[in-house]
Protein backbone atom coordinates (compact mmCIF):
# COMPACT_ATOMS: atom_id res chain seq x y z
CA UNK A 1 0.00 0.00 0.00
CA UNK A 2 1.04 3.58 -0.62
CA UNK A 3 0.28 6.39 1.82
CA UNK A 4 0.80 10.12 2.02
CA UNK A 5 2.01 10.78 5.57
CA UNK A 6 0.70 13.87 7.34
CA UNK A 7 2.96 15.80 9.70
CA UNK A 8 0.87 14.86 12.74
CA UNK A 9 1.83 11.21 12.24
CA UNK A 10 5.54 12.07 12.34
CA UNK A 11 4.91 14.31 15.37
CA UNK A 12 3.28 11.36 17.12
CA UNK A 13 6.23 9.14 16.28
CA UNK A 14 8.64 11.69 17.72
CA UNK A 15 6.73 12.38 20.91
CA UNK A 16 6.62 8.89 22.39
CA UNK A 17 7.35 5.25 21.83
CA UNK A 18 4.22 3.99 20.10
CA UNK A 19 2.75 1.86 17.36
CA UNK A 20 2.91 4.94 15.13
CA UNK A 21 6.66 5.16 15.68
CA UNK A 22 6.99 1.46 14.96
CA UNK A 23 4.94 1.72 11.75
CA UNK A 24 7.08 4.60 10.50
CA UNK A 25 10.40 2.93 11.25
CA UNK A 26 9.48 -0.57 10.11
CA UNK A 27 6.96 0.45 7.51
CA UNK A 28 5.51 -2.29 5.33
CA UNK A 29 4.21 0.51 3.07
CA UNK A 30 5.53 2.97 0.54
CA UNK A 31 5.31 6.39 2.17
CA UNK A 32 5.38 9.88 0.69
CA UNK A 33 5.17 13.35 2.17
CA UNK A 34 5.56 16.84 0.76
CA UNK A 35 8.68 18.77 1.71
CA UNK A 36 6.52 20.95 3.95
CA UNK A 37 6.40 18.09 6.46
CA UNK A 38 10.13 18.47 7.12
CA UNK A 39 9.75 22.25 7.46
CA UNK A 40 6.87 21.83 9.94
CA UNK A 41 8.83 19.41 12.10
CA UNK A 42 11.85 21.72 12.10
CA UNK A 43 9.63 24.69 12.98
CA UNK A 44 8.39 22.89 16.11
CA UNK A 45 11.60 21.04 16.91
CA UNK A 46 12.16 22.78 20.28
CA UNK A 47 8.59 22.06 21.37
CA UNK A 48 8.88 18.41 20.32
CA UNK A 49 12.16 18.06 22.24
CA UNK A 50 10.59 19.61 25.34
CA UNK A 51 7.43 17.48 25.21
CA UNK A 52 9.21 14.23 24.36
CA UNK A 53 12.03 14.59 26.85
CA UNK A 54 14.55 13.81 24.12
CA UNK A 55 17.91 15.53 23.96
CA UNK A 56 18.81 17.19 20.65
CA UNK A 57 21.10 14.35 19.53
CA UNK A 58 18.45 11.71 20.22
CA UNK A 59 15.83 13.84 18.46
CA UNK A 60 18.02 13.99 15.34
CA UNK A 61 18.61 10.23 15.36
CA UNK A 62 14.92 9.48 15.86
CA UNK A 63 13.85 12.03 13.23
CA UNK A 64 16.20 10.37 10.73
CA UNK A 65 14.85 6.91 11.62
CA UNK A 66 11.24 8.07 11.23
CA UNK A 67 11.78 9.81 7.91
CA UNK A 68 14.15 7.31 6.29
CA UNK A 69 11.20 5.38 4.84
CA UNK A 70 9.31 8.50 3.73
CA UNK A 71 9.90 9.72 0.20
CA UNK A 72 10.00 13.51 0.43
CA UNK A 73 8.46 15.16 -2.62
CA UNK A 74 9.30 18.69 -3.76
CA UNK A 75 6.54 21.21 -4.41
CA UNK A 76 7.12 21.35 -8.17
CA UNK A 77 6.21 17.66 -8.40
CA UNK A 78 2.67 18.22 -7.08
CA UNK A 79 2.16 21.90 -7.93
CA UNK A 80 -0.31 21.01 -10.69
CA UNK A 81 -2.79 19.88 -8.03
CA UNK A 82 -2.34 22.73 -5.53
CA UNK A 83 -5.28 24.73 -6.85
CA UNK A 84 -7.66 21.74 -6.66
CA UNK A 85 -6.41 20.83 -3.19
CA UNK A 86 -6.84 24.42 -2.04
CA UNK A 87 -10.46 24.39 -3.23
CA UNK A 88 -11.12 21.16 -1.35
CA UNK A 89 -9.42 21.87 1.96
CA UNK A 90 -7.68 25.26 1.92
CA UNK A 91 -10.61 26.98 3.62
CA UNK A 92 -10.11 24.65 6.61
CA UNK A 93 -6.31 24.62 6.89
CA UNK A 94 -3.83 25.96 4.34
CA UNK A 95 -1.19 23.67 5.86
CA UNK A 96 -3.12 20.62 4.67
CA UNK A 97 -3.13 21.70 1.02
CA UNK A 98 0.32 20.28 0.06
CA UNK A 99 -0.59 16.87 1.49
CA UNK A 100 -3.85 16.70 -0.44
CA UNK A 101 -2.18 18.04 -3.60
CA UNK A 102 0.45 15.32 -3.34
CA UNK A 103 -2.25 12.70 -2.83
CA UNK A 104 -4.04 13.97 -5.95
CA UNK A 105 -0.85 13.89 -8.02
CA UNK A 106 0.51 10.36 -7.50
CA UNK A 107 -1.04 6.89 -7.28
CA UNK A 108 -1.72 6.08 -3.62
CA UNK A 109 -4.17 4.46 -1.22
CA UNK A 110 -4.80 7.63 0.77
CA UNK A 111 -3.55 10.00 3.42
CA UNK A 112 -2.39 8.67 6.78
CA UNK A 113 -3.44 11.31 9.30
CA UNK A 114 -5.24 11.98 12.54
CA UNK A 115 -6.40 15.39 11.23
CA UNK A 116 -10.20 15.51 10.91
CA UNK A 117 -9.98 18.29 8.29
CA UNK A 118 -9.13 15.68 5.66
CA UNK A 119 -12.45 13.93 6.32
CA UNK A 120 -14.25 16.99 4.94
CA UNK A 121 -13.15 16.22 1.38
CA UNK A 122 -14.14 13.21 -0.71
CA UNK A 123 -11.39 12.93 -3.34
CA UNK A 124 -8.81 11.03 -1.30
CA UNK A 125 -9.33 8.24 1.21
CA UNK A 126 -8.26 9.07 4.76
CA UNK A 127 -6.61 6.51 7.02
CA UNK A 128 -6.16 6.94 10.77
CA UNK A 129 -3.53 4.81 12.47
CA UNK A 130 -6.32 2.57 13.75
CA UNK A 131 -7.50 1.96 10.17
CA UNK A 132 -3.99 0.97 9.15
CA UNK A 133 -3.69 -1.42 12.07
CA UNK A 134 -7.02 -2.99 11.09
CA UNK A 135 -5.81 -3.39 7.50
CA UNK A 136 -2.69 -5.12 8.82
CA UNK A 137 -4.82 -7.43 10.98
CA UNK A 138 -3.23 -6.10 14.18
CA UNK A 139 -6.57 -5.19 15.82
Amino acid sequence: MIFIVDTNIVFAGLLKESITRELLIYSPFILYSPETMIKEIRKYESLIIAKSGLIKTDFEILFTLLTDNINIIEKEDYSGELQEADKLIGHLDKGDVPFLALALSIPNNGIWTEDAHFLKQNKVKVWATRDILEALGKI
